[in-house]
């Protein structure tokens, strides 16, 4: 791929595994914010409350959004992801918020754009990692228990606020699409279509990282897939980067990862949870540092591995400790002719059962 921006970042993951930094939620809720420091001075008067409305503090606290990033900069971090996750219309209009989502996302690439230029050096190149989460609406399952043909979203209305959030992410300065936390696929198409379409009418080009969340033990997404079919579906997008983030915590991950690694020919990623949830803990999670970081290292240490960080429960301790776990770990080599040959492999299965039949 003829990449416009991070043009070094294929050839930085042939040569080691890079880290991504750590959950924003949960970095937030260290500052225990009231609904007035949500609102700053320009929401005061909106009409419904905007607590736990994080992308809103792109634009209303800036200072934090900032100080995060600085967090996980200095923890190690290779790339940041900018603040939004539900930085789309589909996710603000609960909050009444539609109209400025695309500044959401300007804002939120510019604010990580100038930390990660403050870490950058020559040796340790840092980039920004835009955002773009699974909106609260999918496109392939009912809302409604008794009506399973019903939708509250369709694939044009995806489409439309996944290009306006890239647009906006692409002017703030944005160094790579991050289409995360999958759990529809008919969503991530439209994510992915929405790319592609910015793509042709900038002339950009940016390298794209694609996560989806493995539920529960079942090894699927919600809309059904299992993860090789997960990464059939997609692959045309010819992502970067591949892997898993989210649900669950990276033990119960490593089956779903080493899978992936079979199969794709692309580099993988897998930024993990800090164990299950459990609400007693202060972060919401379990997992100390040492622990989540064990993980990892065991599945670098395995070969699966290109990119590796947290998700949810995770804070800059995590991914400090992430960070020396694989600093000297080989990356995962691609093994390109033998996916393919395996595909080819598969399709001429198909294809000779079909004409038995």
């Amino acid at each position: 791929m003829n990449y416009t921006r991070a043009k070094n970042l294929p050839g930085i993951l042939q040569q080691r595994i890079i880290v991504l930094d750590g959950a924003m939620g949960t970095m937030i809720q260290q500052y225990k914010l009231s609904e007035s420091d949500y609102r700053g001075e320009r929401f005061t008067n909106h009409p419904i409350d905007v607590k736990g409305n994080n992308e809103l503090l792109s634009l209303s606290r800036p200072d934090i959004i900032s100080e995060i990033h600085s967090q996980y900069l200095a923890a190690g971090a290779d790339l940041i992801e900018t603040n939004t996750f539900g930085a789309t219309t589909v996710a603000q209009d609960d909050y009444e918020m539609g109209d400025l989502a695309y500044e959401m996302n300007v804002e939120s690439a510019r604010l990580a754009r100038i930390e990660c230029d403050k870490y950058s050096t020559p040796d340790k190149p840092r980039f920004v990692a835009g955002a773009i989460g699974p909106t609260p609406k999918t496109a392939s399952i009912s809302p409604e228990v008794n009506d399973p043909g019903a939708r509250n979203v369709n694939f044009e209305q995806l489409r439309k606020a996944y290009y306006d959030q890239a647009k906006g992410l692409m002017e703030g300065g944005a160094d790579v699409f991050l289409v995360e936390t999958i759990f529809d696929t008919l969503n991530a198409k439209a994510a992915l279509f929405a790319l592609e379409e910015l793509f042709e009418d900038t002339g950009e080009c940016l390298p794209i990282i694609i996560s989806g969340t493995v539920t529960d033990a079942s090894g699927r997404i919600l809309s059904g897939q299992t993860v090789e079919a997960f990464w059939y579906s997609l692959r045309h997008a010819k992502p970067l980067v591949f892997g898993l983030n989210c649900a669950l915590g990276a033990d119960l991950m490593r089956p779903y990862i080493a899978e992936l690694a079979k199969i794709c020919d692309c580099y993988i990623s897998c930024y993990p949870n800090a164990g299950l949830p459990n609400p007693m803990s202060d972060t919401g999670f379990d997992e100390t540092p040492e622990i989540t970081s064990g993980f990892l290292e065991e599945f670098a240490n395995a070969g699966l591995v290109n990119l590796v960080g947290g998700c949810c429960g995770t804070t800059p301790d995590h991914i400090a400790a992430i960070a020396k776990a694989v600093a000297s770990l080989e990356p995962r080599h691609i093994h390109s002719a033998a996916c393919h040959t395996r595909i080819d492999y598969e399709a001429s299965k198909v294809l000779k059962s079909a004409l038995k039949h």
